[in-house]
């Protein structure tokens, strides 16, 4: 019989950290002035740490003591890290994903193999919305270690089949060149080469500077700084892929930034396929015919950070009380954007700025630290009072909901039951609520509440305050292409 006592061997050694008992090493953690010293034993860190055995091999010692400095790693992870070193114990519930992947990047940096498994794993499995919101900073740090293989397959997986994620992001534009180019050489990239070539030019006109806004106004010398900026990203454009009429009026006005002779092999490949040229022709890439990406792209525009086509298809059928949910393919709304928090701003003036007056409005909200996805329609219009505030409206047909996510498996939707008090008109600082407290944003910036009191059911397992990573808010409309003859 074999007896097994691995929590008080853990709880001893945390101990013994807590202690410093006989120490023999100082690490110095962050940088000035937020650097701390932590003290530590080499046996356990060699034992623990591939890193810290390499460091420890080729140390010196002062005073009896090996110093070693962490200057990359933040204090705050790092006070984690050396407790999960000593213990052997992370409790993820306890902490932001933000928090999370930093232990990722921290736990990789420090070789800790398993570790940086199991973090990926939980990521992808618990917080793949927050790794969707994140895009651009996360996939970026993906591509510097192969030991992010499985975080890199998650978001190849999201480029191909929907590249306006990360193409139609706020933060494009500070894509690093080679990530840019990691998308660009994608066979399977699920867009136009006409529209790549647009994004192309915007990244590269965003990272060139003095270049002036009027294409009219460019100089020899400008066409020569855009293409020093974009030599490396150029050749992995499929030009001979292009339209005759994207060429002329998309590729035309730049042709100064191609190589010697492409442009003329590019309109005589137009003119005669047949003809032979000596530039290299990409093949073209594989579009994937069976997925209607590009309806995604024109049903919900731009594109959302938070909610998927499929949501937006059972935010349809709620609308038209349908009992059945639409087809992806026959979504008879259109979402367009209005706000996003992260972009525009979390404060309830900025919501009223922008979304006042306009009907028929869907609010849909990333609760921090879960899966969760709530929202709720409102068929009227939003309006505040600051002179008279506390008013309600009345409507029989809006409705709250939770949606599926994640670890979410069930979609939850309240409608209204006490339509006298569906919406509700506060201060000009207070934001959306539907009815006084169901479901509505607080006056401390991405403080959200939710009960239940005017809607038939609730959509969080708890009640009060939360926080949120994000928001949007769309205006739905009729798709009128749906309703053509076929």
């Amino acid at each position: 019989m074999t007896l097994k006592f691995f929590e008080q061997l853990s709880q001893d050694f945390t101990q013994l950290l807590e202690s410093e008992y006989d120490y023999n090493v100082v690490i110095e953690v962050g940088k000035q002035p937020n650097v701390q010293l932590f003290k530590a034993h080499s046996v356990i860190l060699y034992q623990r740490s591939l890193y810290f055995r390499q460091e420890l091999e080729n140390a010196t010692k002062k005073n009896n003591v090996i110093e070693i400095k962490l200057p990359l790693v933040p204090v705050t992870i790092f006070n984690i890290m050396i407790k999960y070193i000593y213990g052997g114990i992370l409790s993820l519930e306890n902490f932001e994903v933000s928090t999370i992947f930093d232990l990722l990047v921290a736990g990789n940096e420090l070789k800790f193999t398993e570790l940086v498994k199991h973090l990926q794993s939980h990521l992808i499995n618990n917080h793949a919305s927050w790794l969707r919101l994140n895009f651009s900073r996360a996939y970026q740090i993906s591509l510097l270690s192969e030991s992010f293989e499985p975080l890199q397959q998650f978001y190849n997986d999201i480029i191909v089949k929907h590249p306006s994620i990360i193409f139609n992001s706020d933060d494009f534009t500070n894509l690093q060149e080679s990530t840019l180019i990691t998308l660009l050489k994608n066979d399977n990239l699920q867009m136009g080469e006409s529209e790549i070539w647009d994004k192309v030019i915007l990244w590269g006109k965003a990272n060139t500077p003095d270049l002036p806004s009027d294409l009219k106004d460019w100089t020899d010398e400008n066409f020569k700084s855009l293409k020093a900026t974009l030599q490396h990203c150029l050749p992995h454009i499929r030009y001979f892929q292009i339209l005759g009429k994207d060429v002329l009026i998309k590729i035309k006005p730049y042709r100064n930034i191609l190589k010697e002779n492409l442009w003329d092999d590019i309109m005589s490949n137009l003119v005669d396929p047949d003809i032979p040229i000596t530039s290299q022709i990409l093949p073209p890439r594989c579009k994937e015919t069976a997925q209607l990406y590009p309806r995604e792209t024109s049903i919900i525009t731009p594109s959302s950070s938070i909610i998927t086509l499929q949501h937006a298809a059972e935010i349809s059928s709620w609308i038209d009380r349908r009992s059945t949910i639409y087809d992806i393919t026959n979504i008879p709304y259109n979402f367009k954007l209005l706000l996003r928090g992260g972009r525009d701003d979390f404060t309830g003036e900025t919501f009223h700025r922008i979304c006042d007056n306009i009907p028929g409005t869907v609010i849909v909200l990333k609760v921090s630290n879960t899966d969760e996805i709530l929202g709720g329609y409102n068929p009227l219009v939003w309006k505040y009072d600051n002179s008279f505030p506390g008013k309600y409206d009345a409507t029989a047909d809006s409705f709250i909901f939770s949606l599926k996510n994640g670890n979410i498996e069930e979609t939850i939707l309240s409608r209204v039951n006490c339509a006298s008090n569906a919406i509700y008109y506060g201060t000009r600082s207070q934001g959306p609520w539907f009815s006084g407290s169901d479901l509505g944003m607080g006056s401390v910036l991405k403080r959200w509440y939710c009960s239940k009191y005017a809607y038939d059911k609730p959509i969080r397992s708890s009640t009060g305050w939360f926080f949120i990573d994000d928001y949007e808010v769309f205006q739905i409309y009729k798709n009128i292409s749906n309703f053509a003859v076929h």
